[in-house]
């Protein structure tokens, strides 16, 4: 209410004033005294304790300091407001501590059984490594110094012959090369200037023939044209060393891929429905580059790239998905966590986590996260807080057992199907070689009477118009108008320290604005707050804060605050890294900065400053004082900031990282290396894969009584042999080695098209209907087929049966409807870890296995790992009916559990996927069969990434397939949804238990899905089917 507002800005006050400055002095001594603020009072007095009594107390003898009616209202009213949230903060400390018991216990356990699943134990070379790993992480530890310029040249020379491909992605943000404008709003900021270096400064590296930085393409009247380009070349700062290496397609470039709203910016809360589009366009986009630089420098073999690099958790969440269609290495940059933002918004006790939720999406942004963790080789933090605080929030990490898989991976031990991904820590770099510390004083702000063409940069006399006196010492902050960043509070430090003011003016550069009605509500309190604060201290003529600068303008606004020898202040809360104190101390400038996070560690190497708390107003103030008032210490600063800055260079950090990139174990789709080309045929399934759908061995484990497990083992054994077998005729038949030739084959059936069937057809129809019961299926299937028949005559529409079904249970469905196997080009079943095609020849049998998908998906299979900890869960559920099977399927198990009744229980389903994180092991785990079967299938398999691979592997676009779904389904169903692909809603199709299921996800389908988008439609199946996809375009009138 706007009769209110004064409420609003004492809270406000109260929460920014934190802790109180001084225990020993009560606020009734400080109104005694003259100096009463009711902020102070209400923190020191009500904030400060949480016993109900002692804040009743309070709140009475707050009401007795007032006498007039109106004041006592005031002061009642805002009492009760500090006391209600008290209380909610106090609930919140309460249940957090029993949430982080809960959770220690739970991380304790799952290292236990992982540990004892893990059958050798640690020898004293693995302890030693164990503790030498600990030790490298220790507060007295350095950052490696850079090699001297010789050593880099040898390293240079050493890479020349490699031709790297590498993938950037950063999705939410405006992304340009040059005139970054950082600070236009919260998704533009410190993020976007770091991944646009970073492709810059890997595109001039040694051994680096492209780089590629792929976003969002932003299409709308309210930001520039710029935004809309496809492809916008980074121009290389300093590459003179390096320009052998350049080429055709070579350097780096951002590349703009269109999804989601074309003619809308917007926050990147409301990207995630729109990353499969993303996906989609992004895979297409590598998939034709891989071609193009393979042409190039090749001859004609596809060069894949040698990793994905995700920024932020949407990146991350796309970035895997690329990884797994690709098979190639995922990175992960988180830049800011979902979990430690939830965390530090509900210590606030403002919000609900359910109001959190709506406003940030942060149950998505985690569960990206998660995935991310799930698929990442490497993870590279800029701290080691960022690892030990906030990355172990996540059930995907643990830095003890990530520490021990290490150790055993050294020493060649098993870790038996778990993986954590390594977390490295790289300083972002500078580009310092531009970089010429200024060396004058404002003393000399004159003498350019002696050199009349050198003008003071504009930006100056912009800041300099601000001060009364403008040749005091420049206390500069850099920083968007967000809470975190906490500039109130440094306005309140300079404010109420007389010494500092007489001393020294500030400077705020807050970002960019036209009107503080048109900026974001959050931007538009901080900056009010400012104003009043200004206003309140009376600091007009000494507090800059001007509306706009250019990102070209920032060096020159470092090197004013060094001419005025003054001081660079980060006072943030917790400030992941700190790219501006870098930047500062190559200008000369010492630094004042939190403690909380990435400062701590440039401290360290830098040694050019004084670390705050920033919660600590008087420390905040001292800190400055110090550095101003000490020209000797602050002369020493800056010499230890210029002498140890070229540690934090661009050269060094893309060394570093392309040193752990080019020792990633090599993935790539695996065909490529064997195939001649996509125009040669392939040749026909061998005589030894006619019975393939007899192979899978159905191992059972009853939990009733407990029995049962030797013998099933006895029997996996003794069948490795024929296995064994049945693997060799796939690779044979798989890499082209096997007897019988395509030759072998009707002449008719060689001029028919290629092998399999889907690669010759205009559009692909995919039947991923989840229904109670078969006849439901049957009689959808049939009816879409009949809407297509004319199309399915011709041989220009295609058929893809995807189900959560095994490929022996597919046939009994095909056979008890009367379908034929050869009404289907593909098989996707088993919720996407198996791929089959109909056989070309029937003496070969109805199914043919794609052995390549089967090694494209097993990646970090948790094998016998996965076997014992889902024999232990299975066993722990109270459900006595409750059984276990183990299914064997070629090279990929694929474990299987079902009950007679449906797993409803949303704490079982949330369960078992974070007891499988928290042993690291890697997987999907699907509810379908209306909830009474569970497939826990690869990390990389599912069933929309089955069509992805098709994609990949035979070229099918993936514009030309249409998804046929239910209104709801197995809890995979989301996937379907979104991407490139058409999708059809038939009406009334679901499974009467699937609702239930879909509730139990801790974040809404709206959340994962656009049910908006063009690409989505909704019809009957009894007689919308071919309206619907006339709509699609996929049908002619």
């Amino acid at each position: 209410m706007a009769g209110n507002d004064w409420v609003n800005s004492y809270l406000e006050a109260i929460l920014d004033v934190g802790q109180p400055l001084d225990d020993a002095r009560p606020s009734l001594l400080l109104r005694e005294r003259g100096r009463f603020t009711p902020s102070r009072y209400f923190v020191e007095e009500v904030i400060t304790g949480y016993d109900e009594t002692d804040l009743h107390r309070s709140w009475v003898k707050a009401v007795a300091t007032r006498s007039p009616q109106e004041r006592n209202t005031r002061l009642e009213n805002m009492c009760w407001r500090i006391w209600n949230l008290a209380r909610q903060k106090k609930q919140h400390e309460e249940k957090e501590a029993q949430r982080l018991a809960k959770r220690r216990l739970e991380r304790e356990r799952g290292r236990r059984e992982a540990t004892a699943d893990m059958s050798e134990e640690f020898s004293e070379g693995e302890k030693v490594d164990l503790l030498s790993d600990v030790s490298t992480h220790g507060t007295k530890s350095r950052l490696p110094r850079i090699n001297s310029a010789e050593s880099m040249e040898i390293w240079a020379n050493q890479q020349k012959g490699n031709k790297l491909y590498l993938v950037l992605i950063s999705l939410h943000g405006l992304i340009r090369g040059e005139n970054m404008e950082l600070g236009r709003d919260s998704d533009t900021g410190g993020q976007v200037k770091y991944v646009v270096e970073l492709a810059r400064a890997l595109g001039s590296m040694p051994g680096v023939y492209r780089v590629d930085l792929l976003t969002r393409q932003v299409s709308s009247p309210d930001v520039d044209w710029s935004y809309g380009e496809p492809t916008e070349m980074l121009t290389p700062r300093d590459s003179e060393d390096y320009s052998d290496e350049m080429g055709e397609s070579s350097g780096a470039y951002i590349v703009r891929i269109p999804f989601g709203p074309k003619d809308k910016y917007i926050p990147k809360e409301l990207l995630w429905p729109h990353i499969a589009e993303f996906v989609d366009g992004a895979m297409n986009h590598i998939m034709q580059m891989s071609s193009v630089l393979g042409e190039q420098v090749r001859g004609g073999k596809p060069i894949w790239p040698s990793a994905i690099h995700g920024h932020y958790a949407d990146a991350g969440d796309a970035a895997a998905l690329l990884s797994g269609a690709l098979n190639v290495p995922m990175i992960l940059t988180g830049h800011s966590l979902g979990r430690d933002k939830l965390e530090q918004l509900l210590k606030q006790g403002r919000l609900s986590k359910e109001e959190i939720n709506s406003t940030y999406k942060i149950m998505r942004r985690i569960e990206g996260e998660e995935l991310s963790l799930d698929v990442s080789e490497m993870v590279i933090t800029s701290t080691r807080q960022e690892i030990d605080e906030q990355w172990r929030l996540y059930d995907g990490f643990d830095p003890i057992l990530e520490r021990k898989l290490r150790a055993r991976i050294k020493r060649n031990v098993s870790c038996y199907g778990r993986f954590m991904p390594r977390m490295v820590k790289i300083p972002p770099g500078m580009e310092f070689n531009h970089i010429v510390p200024h060396d004058g004083d404002m003393e000399d702000a004159d003498g350019n009477e002696e050199h009349p063409t050198s003008r003071d940069p504009p930006i100056w006399a912009e800041i300099m118009r601000f001060f009364s006196n403008s040749r005091k010492p420049m206390i500069l902050a850099l920083a968007r108008p967000d809470p975190k960043k906490n500039i109130t509070t440094l306005v309140k430090a300079f404010g109420e320290c007389r010494p500092l003011r007489d001393l020294a003016n500030l400077a705020l550069i807050m970002g960019n604005r036209d009107g503080i009605d048109e900026m974001s509500s959050t931007s538009s309190s901080v900056l009010l707050s400012v104003l009043k604060l200004i206003d309140k201290y009376d600091l007009y003529g000494q507090v800059a804060y001007p509306k706009h600068h250019k990102q070209s303008d920032v060096p020159d606004i470092y090197r004013l605050a060094a001419k005025s020898k003054g001081v660079f202040i980060n006072p943030a809360f917790i400030e992941p890294f700190g790219l501006t104190l870098i930047e500062a101390a190559a200008h000369g400038l010492p630094m004042v900065a939190t403690k909380n996070g990435g400062p701590v560690d440039i401290h360290r190497v830098l040694d050019n400053g004084l670390l705050i708390d920033p919660h600590d107003q008087q420390s905040i103030s001292e800190a400055l004082l110090k550095l101003v008032a000490d020209k000797q210490l602050w002369a020493k600063c800056r010499q230890n900031g210029l002498k140890n800055i070229h540690q934090f260079s661009w050269p060094e950090h893309c060394k570093t990282y392309l040193s752990r990139i080019t020792s990633f174990k090599p993935r790539h789709p695996q065909w490529q290396s064997d195939d001649t080309g996509d125009n040669s045929e392939p040749e026909s399934p061998s005589d030894s894969l006619r019975d393939i759908q007899d192979i899978s061995l159905n191992l059972r484990f009853s939990f009733d009584g407990g029995s049962g497990n030797d013998g099933s083992m006895n029997q996996e054994v003794s069948s490795m042999d024929r296995k064994s077998k049945i693997e060799a005729a796939v690779l044979n038949w798989s890499k082209g080695k096997d007897s019988r030739k395509m030759g072998s084959l009707e002449k008719s059936e060689v001029n028919s098209g290629k092998f399999p069937a889907v690669r010759r057809r205009k559009f692909i129809v995919v039947i991923a209907l989840d229904f109670d019961g078969e006849r439901d299926t049957l009689e959808a299937t049939r009816r879409i087929q009949e809407a297509v028949e004319k199309e399915r005559a011709e041989g220009t529409v295609g058929f893809i049966l995807s189900t959560s079904l095994t490929i022996s249970e597919i046939q009994s469905f095909l056979v008890s409807g009367g379908l034929n196997p050869n009404d289907f080009d593909a098989f996707v079943c088993n919720s996407g870890s198996d791929l089959y095609y109909t056989s070309v020849n029937s003496e070969d049998g109805p199914f043919v296995v794609d052995f390549y998908y089967h090694s494209h998906v097993e990646y970090r299979w948790g094998g016998e790992g996965l076997r014992k900890t889902l024999i232990r869960w299975a066993s722990s559920v109270n459900e006595k009916n409750l059984r276990m099977t183990s299914r064997l399927s070629l090279l990929l198990n694929i474990f299987r559990l079902t009950t007679a009744t449906p797993l409803l229980s949303k704490s079982l389903q949330r369960e078992l996927r974070k007891l499988l994180r928290i042993q690291a092991l890697r997987c999907h785990v699907v509810y379908s069969q209306n909830g009474t079967r569970i497939n826990v299938i690869p990390v990389l398999a599912s069933r929309i990434q089955a069509l992805r691979y098709l994609f990949v592997r035979w070229g099918i676009d993936m514009a030309k397939m249409v998804v046929f779904v239910g209104e709801s389904g197995d809890t995979d169903y989301e996937g379907l949804l979104g991407g490139l692909h058409k999708s059809v809603v038939l009406e009334g199709v679901s499974c009467s238990a699937s609702n239930a299921l879909h509730a139990n996800r801790s974040y809404p389908l709206t959340d994962v899905i656009s049910l908006e988008s063009n690409n989505v439609v909704h019809a009957r199946v009894d007689s919308d089917v071919r309206d619907a996809l006339k709509k699609l375009e996929l049908l002619e009138d």
